[in-house]
């Protein structure tokens, strides 16, 4: 499954999925969530069973206040809609995995 672009619109319908969600917070300038994105794309990919969302904090600024993001990329997990773990900062495939475990 490819990512999914998260807006205000589909936020919602996200966090109900009964799939664990992975949130990629991220802006278009920052050069570590840029090298993050193929990282992201191959976990997609790899585990249709995982729900990974993209976050423009520029273009949505209130989903990344109401997820108290504070610096990008922050990436953050849900499982049946509430948080269950978070990393700030870039994080190599092996690293994010263990985040979904």
């Amino acid at each position: 499954m490819a990512t999914v672009i998260v807006t205000e619109s589909n936020l919602e319908e996200i966090k109900a999925s009964d799939k664990t969600v992975l949130l990629d917070f991220y802006a278009d300038w920052c050069v570590p969530c840029k090298r993050l994105g193929p990282v992201l794309e191959d976990i997609s990919e790899e585990n249709p069973d995982i729900i990974v969302g993209k976050i423009n904090v520029e273009d949505e600024p209130d989903i990344a206040e109401e997820f108290g993001i504070m610096s990008v990329p922050t990436l953050i997990v849900l499982k049946y809609g509430d948080e269950a773990d978070k990393a700030v900062g870039f994080r190599t495939k092996a690293q994010i995995l263990d985040l979904l475990d």
